[in-house]
């Protein structure tokens, strides 16, 4: 047992530990499990005379229900040694067939998902590079691609029939409320210059719909097993997936102008009523595909990011505080710039849960932790000054859809910022655990969809649809 006492064996298996938790099909029970029988192997082999790395080469190979999960471990760390013992003729014998299936599915949905936005125009709702994107589209843009994300994943997971039916209730009540409510008119039957509520639908409805997407993606395990975290975990790197593919599709599209005008032809019409919006609906789908295919591919990569925008990120806050506090300019209290501000505070709660999706529980708190939870202090107090400059425009001018919106969004995100604060500081003084935190953040995630639902629901009749 001396060998347990081997820094570098204890990391290796820390590591091993943390990919088997990202797996989803091994459960929480299940990876300790796995764990005590790891360790039990490289106790008999350290008895046997076998160091310490040796003995983890050889059992992680013995981990005979854990093959298919060791080799990925393996191709995921192909400069370790040890990828010649896990690595086996064994390996040409995986199911090529299912994956062939699996790629024709994946392609059929998001061939689905491309044409779902044609469909309007059947109708006469087009889409024209020349004239403003129609409001449908915009309600609609979610309902076009999340049901079928959805069919995808109860695919995938195997849901049963009766199971199926109750997650489309969500999406049947999202048509619903983004479409009944009259926001061509007022009350009064007057045309007005813009809807905020509209804006406020278009900018909520996915969020409050991907809760119904997250609980397709871990099939009934979303309360216990670590799904919710499997889930964010997805989210995020969905999130980096989809940027590559459209930085790829803002290339393709350029050429795609330029070669066509060569010849004295104007593409503009497939570019913006085709090749765009298809191609942004299709490519949620391939995303997903993406990220469930390569997943061991993408978990070093995100990381890696989160540990480069922390710093980032954080400096920015503290060089606005610094500045506003020096020159004593107050926040501007416009849609626009509330909207910012609240996408940075969630880009900041994101960055602050997707490195705790990616950091193994048991590790002792660290400098980054540290930066964690100078960047969350910092945003609570960006998210105090917001608070103020909102509450203030609103005793002065009353209340707006706008207002009343940003004003609650940015009180939830105090609430989680405050305790994800108060929690990160216990456990850097080692007086609470990082799983607290963990479980503080997952727990907290369907308050943001329950109320972008409230949004979508109760703001547009609320307000008279102005």
């Amino acid at each position: 047992m001396t060998a347990f006492a081997d820094q570098p064996l204890e990391e290796q298996i820390a590591q091993w530990r943390a990919y088997v938790r990202r797996r989803q099909s091994i459960h929480g029970p299940d990876a300790e499990e796995l764990e005590g029988h790891l360790r039990d192997q490289l106790a008999a082999l350290t008895e046997a005379g076998l160091a310490g790395d040796e003995a983890f080469l050889v059992a992680v190979k013995r981990m005979g229900n854990l093959d298919a999960l060791s080799r990925e471990f393996a191709r995921a760390h192909s400069e370790r040694l040890w990828k010649q013992l896990v690595i086996t003729a064994d390996a040409a014998d995986e199911p090529v067939n299912a994956g062939r299936a699996e790629v024709l599915v994946v392609l059929s949905i998001a061939v689905a998902a491309a044409l779902a936005v044609k469909v309007p125009a059947l109708f006469g709702l087009r889409l024209s590079p020349h004239e403003e994107v129609p409001p449908f589209y915009l309600r609609n843009a979610t309902l076009f691609v999340f049901p079928l994300l959805t069919i995808y994943f109860m695919w995938k997971r195997g849901w049963r029939e009766k199971s199926r039916l109750w997650l489309a209730l969500p999406f049947a009540a999202g048509a619903v409320f983004a479409n009944v409510y009259p926001w061509g008119t007022t009350v009064a039957g007057n045309a007005p210059k813009g809807s905020d509520t509209e804006v406020l639908t278009i900018l909520h409805l996915p969020i409050a719909l991907w809760l119904a997407v997250g609980f397709a993606y871990v099939r009934g395990r979303w309360f216990r097993d670590g799904g919710r975290m499997n889930f964010v975990r997805f989210s995020g790197e969905l999130a980096i997936y989809y940027v590559l593919i459209a930085l790829g599709g803002g290339v393709f599209t350029g050429f795609t102008v330029m070669m066509f005008k060569a010849i004295g032809m104007s593409p503009e019409w497939f570019v913006g009523g085709w090749l765009i919006p298809c191609g942004a609906a299709g490519a949620v789908i391939i995303g997903s595909w993406l990220v469930e295919a390569k997943q061991s591919v993408i978990e070093n990569m995100a990381p890696v990011l989160t540990r480069l925008f922390t710093p980032l990120f954080t400096v920015l806050l503290l060089v606005f505080l610094a500045t506003m506090a020096w020159t004593g300019s107050p926040i501007n209290v416009k849609r626009e710039v509330l909207i910012g501000f609240d996408l940075l505070l969630v880009l900041v709660v994101g960055l602050v849960l997707y490195a705790a999706s990616a950091r193994d529980p048991q590790a002792p708190p660290d400098f980054f932790d540290r930066l964690q939870l100078l960047l969350v202090v910092s945003s609570l107090v960006v998210d105090v000054v917001a608070l103020a400059a909102i509450a203030a425009r609103i005793s002065e001018f009353g209340f707006t859809p706008n207002r009343m919106a940003a004003l609650a969004e940015n009180l939830i995100l105090l609430v989680n910022l405050a305790w994800s604060a108060w929690l990160y500081a216990r456990f850097l003084g080692h007086r609470g655990s990082f799983a607290a935190l963990e479980r503080w953040q997952i727990t907290y995630l369907p308050v943001y969809s329950a109320w972008a639902a409230l949004v979508v629901v109760v703001f547009p009749p609320a307000f008279g649809y102005r």
